[in-house]
């Protein structure tokens, strides 16, 4: 398994209208590299945005969709979402608060 720093687990924030109902509850969604662990998700939510500090991590592995064009097939490639709880007492994450 390659070194991963805690800057290259975070790849994008999930903005959807399922998501974005979530963070009322301080549960936030985000894409991550495939091959982060919980431990290092949570490591990378807590260093990279200042005053978060995270009460449970719960990842969701998505295959890739076969796609078609012609007689050629294929597949996209394979995600990961991570879906962050932060605790009562934290700081919101300031990416999500001018949505």
């Amino acid at each position: 398994m390659a070194d991963i720093k805690y800057y290259d687990v975070i790849l994008a924030p999930v903005v959807t209208e399922k998501s974005m109902s979530g963070m009322g509850e301080k549960k936030y969604t985000f894409l991550v590299h495939t091959e982060a662990n919980k431990s290092q998700i949570k490591e990378a939510v807590e260093k990279m945005f200042e005053g978060a500090k995270v009460k449970k991590v719960n990842t969701l592995n998505l295959d890739g969709k076969n796609k078609r064009r012609g007689m050629v097939t294929g597949k996209t490639a394979k995600t990961k979402k991570a879906m962050v709880w932060l605790t009562d007492d934290s700081k919101d994450i300031e990416i999500f608060s001018g949505l």
